[in-house]
C-alpha cells in the first residue's frame, strides 16, 4: 500500500486543503484542526447544522490561516498566541483563545449568524477520551475522537458498487461516484488490500512515522451533505446502514494515534499488521 492523499482542514468544519506532505504531531497533523467556531454561548458550531461551513476553506499560513468563500473573497487571521481565552462546549477542554473582530465579522456576516473564532493554543490541554481509544497522555487536537482519521480507496469503491447496486433495485439511475470528501479523511491509502480490511488493522507504518489504530470510526450525518453543492441526500449512510451498521452505529474508516511523529509524504510505502 502508498500513501495516496493528505488532507489538512485547520478549522473544524470548514473546506481544506489537499497537501503532498504534512508532518505528523502527537495531537495529529500540523495545521490540521486548531481553529473552531463557536456559537456566543461556546457552543461549537459545525457544519451538520450550519452547511455553509463546507462552502468557506481555510488554509494554513506561518502562524496564520486564511480564509476565502466562493466569490473569492478572503481574510488572513494570525494565531491570537496572546488573544483572550473564551469559554467553549468542545468536549475535554475548557477555553480556546478568541481572533480579531475582523475574523468575527467576516464568518458572521458569510454564514448569517454570530459566530466567533477560537484557536487552540496547545492541543496538549486536550486528551483522546479512553472510550475512543485513548491512553493516558494521548492529546488531542480540534477533531471529534482521534487525531488522523484514516480511508482506504478499496472501501470506497466497494462503497460506491454497493450505492449503485441499491440504486438498481430501487429502479433509479445510478447517482455519480461518491467522493471521498464526504468522508474529510487527514490520510488516504490505496493498493493491494481488501475492502475494509482496516478493519482487523491494529497498527500502521507511513513511510517511518508509526501509528495505533485507537478505534473504527463511526459517521454522522455530516457525510449526508454535498461539499459542492452544500444539499443533503441519504447516501453513504442509507447504504452504510445496510452492509456497515454494527451497535446501532454505520462504520467508515478507522482512528490512528501517532506513537512517533515525524513528516509524511504522498506515495510514502504503508505497512499494517
Amino acid at each position: 500500500m502508498r500513501l495516496a492523499s493528505v488532507h489538512l482542514y485547520p478549522v473544524k468544519s470548514l473546506g481544506g486543503v489537499d497537501v503532498d506532505r504534512a508532518v505528523v504531531e502527537p495531537w495529529g497533523l500540523r495545521h490540521d484542526r486548531r481553529w473552531v467556531l463557536l456559537r456566543p454561548d461556546g457552543g461549537a458550531l459545525t457544519a451538520r447544522t450550519a452547511p455553509g461551513m463546507l462552502g468557506l476553506t481555510a488554509v494554513p499560513g506561518g502562524g496564520s490561516i486564511t480564509l476565502t468563500d466562493r466569490d473569492g473573497a478572503s481574510v488572513t487571521v494570525a494565531e491570537p498566541v496572546d488573544g483572550p481565552p473564551a469559554a467553549t462546549a468542545v468536549s475535554r477542554l475548557d477555553t480556546v483563545r478568541l481572533a480579531g473582530d475582523e475574523a468575527h465579522a467576516w464568518l458572521s456576516a458569510r454564514l448569517g449568524e454570530p459566530v466567533r473564532l477560537g484557536w487552540l493554543d496547545d492541543p496538549r490541554r486536550r486528551s483522546v477520551a479512553t472510550d475512543h481509544g485513548g491512553r493516558p497522555g494521548d492529546p488531542l487536537n480540534l477533531a471529534d475522537a482521534g487525531p488522523l482519521l484514516v480511508a482506504t480507496v478499496p472501501s470506497l469503491r466497494r462503497l460506491r458498487d454497493w450505492i449503485a447496486e441499491g440504486a438498481r433495485e430501487r429502479g433509479e439511475s445510478a447517482p455519480g461516484p461518491l467522493p471521498m470528501a464526504r468522508f474529510r479523511p487527514t490520510v488516504v491509502l490505496d493498493g493491494p488490500a481488501e475492502p475494509f480490511a482496516e478493519d482487523g488493522w491494529t497498527r500502521l507504518r507511513i513511510g517511518a512515522v508509526d501509528l495505533r489504530v485507537a478505534e473504527r470510526c463511526d459517521r454522522c450525518e455530516l457525510t449526508l451533505i454535498d461539499p459542492v453543492t452544500l444539499t443533503r441526500g441519504k447516501e453513504p449512510i442509507r447504504t452504510l446502514a445496510r452492509h456497515r451498521r454494527r451497535d446501532g452505529k454505520t462504520w467508515f474508516g478507522i482512528r490512528l494515534v501517532p506513537v512517533t511523529t515525524g513528516e509524511i509524504r504522498v506515495g510514502d510505502p504503508v505497512v499494517a499488521g
